[in-house]
C-alpha cells in the first residue's frame, strides 16, 4: 500500500484529488494534507509517504521551496500546476510527472499507473537537480535532461550531446569528451523530447546537435562531418530543410 499526502493552498484542488484517490484506495492511501511549506514538512517527516501531490504555488513561496528544505528526496513526486510553458518544459526534460490544473481524471489515472508500475522508488534527488537547473535557465540549449540506462539514470546538459544515433529500441547517445551512452529510449524519444532545440533528424537513424556540424559535404543528399569525427549521411528528403537549418 502505497502512502501520498497532498499539498496545494487552495483547498478545492485538494479537494479534487482526494476525490480522484478515493478510487484506488485498494493501492494508495491518503495520510494527510497541508496548505504551506511549514505544514508539508511536518508531514513529510512524520508519515514518510511514498508519493507526494505537490502545487508549484503556495501562497508566498513554492514546492521548489519545499524540496530544498529537505535532506534527501526518497518519495515519488507528482507536481501540480496551472499551465505555464516553462514549467512543463522542465518537468518533461526531468522525466518527472506532473498534472495540469484543473486536474483530468484519465490524467491522473495515467499517472497512478506509472508510479504503481514503477519497481522502487529511487533517483528522484536526480531529477530534482535537473528540474532546479531547468529552471533556473529558461534559455533554450542550456538544459539538462534524464536519461535512462541500463544501469540507473544519468543526468546529461543538452550542449554537451553532439549526436544521437538509433539502436533499436535503444539509442547511443555520443557527447563531448568522446563518451558513448547507450539508453534504454528510442531515438524517436530523444527527438521529442529536443525538437524544439537546436537539434535536427538527419537521417532515420541519426539526430545530430547543428553546433557540432563542422562541414557539410555535398551530394544527393550530402554528408556532415561532426565534431567528433563521424560522417553522417543527410537523408535525401530531408536535405532542404536541413540547408535551411544550417543557415539559422
Amino acid at each position: 500500500m502505497l502512502k501520498a499526502i497532498i499539498v496545494d493552498d487552495e483547498q478545492h484542488c485538494i479537494d479534487r484529488i482526494m476525490q480522484l484517490l478515493s478510487g484506488y484506495q485498494e493501492t494508495l492511501t491518503l495520510a494527510g494534507s497541508g496548505n504551506t511549506v511549514s505544514e508539508a514538512l511536518k508531514l513529510i517527516n512524520s508519515e514518510r509517504p511514498d508519493v507526494v501531490f505537490l502545487d508549484v504555488h503556495l501562497n508566498d513561496e513554492t514546492g521548489f521551496d519545499l524540496l530544498r528544505k529537505l535532506i534527501s528526496i526518497d518519495f515519488e513526486i507528482v507536481f501540480t500546476t496551472a499551465y505555464d510553458k516553462y514549467a512543463v518544459e522542465a518537468f518533461r526534460f526531468s522525466a518527472l510527472d506532473y498534472l495540469l490544473k484543473p486536474v483530468d481524471a484519465i490524467e491522473f489515472e495515467e499517472t497512478i499507473t506509472r508510479i504503481r508500475e514503477k519497481t522502487g522508488l529511487k533517483d528522484t534527488t536526480k531529477k530534482i537537480e535537473a528540474l532546479f537547473h531547468n529552471f533556473e535557465h529558461k534559455v533554450k540549449r542550456s538544459k539538462k535532461i534524464i536519461v535512462p540506462t541500463l544501469d540507473g539514470l544519468i543526468l546529461l546538459t543538452t550542449n554537451d550531446i553532439i549526436r544521437c544515433q538509433s539502436d533499436g529500441n535503444y539509442t547511443n547517445i555520443f557527447h563531448v569528451g568522446d563518451k558513448k551512452i547507450t539508453a534504454t529510449k528510442t531515438l524517436k524519444h530523444f527527438e521529442e523530447l529536443l525538437g524544439e532545440d537546436y537539434f535536427f533528424r538527419i537521417h532515420k537513424s541519426h539526430f545530430i546537435n547543428m553546433a557540432f556540424v563542422e562541414k557539410y559535404l555535398k551530394g544527393k543528399g550530402g554528408y556532415v562531418l561532426m565534431a567528433d569525427g563521424s560522417h553522417i549521411e543527410v537523408a535525401v528528403r530531408r536535405k532542404e530543410e536541413f540547408l535551411k537549418k544550417l543557415k539559422e
